[in-house]
């Protein structure tokens, strides 16, 4: 696992906090079908994987949200690349956060 990315999507002029939402949960439905592990936080979503697919995703979130009724999105986008040492997994970063998640 080369990169960890970090994907944040702002639909544009759609509306209320509904239509955002809507799509938004878009975008993470695209998401998880290239990624399944992806983890959903409150403002982003992160993925792990090769470097090309990860922008993949990136590319094609953007697509999924006009596709699905946003005339703009701003999309903010965090990158770790590593290609030779690897990087760490969300897990290793979080899961001393989460142990009594039910």
């Amino acid at each position: 696992m080369e990169a960890s990315v970090a994907i944040q999507v702002l639909p544009q002029r759609v509306g209320g906090n509904d239509e955002v939402c809507r799509i938004v949960d878009e975008a993470i439905a695209y998401i998880q079908t290239k990624f399944p592990d992806a983890y959903v936080g409150p403002f982003e979503t992160t993925i792990q994987g090769e470097y090309d697919l990860c922008m993949e995703v990136v590319a094609g979130v953007n697509r999924i949200c006009v596709e699905a009724g946003a005339p703009e999105v701003a999309t903010y986008v965090k990158i770790f690349f590593a290609p030779e040492e690897g990087v760490l997994t969300t897990e290793e970063k979080i899961s001393k956060y989460h142990e009594n998640d039910a």
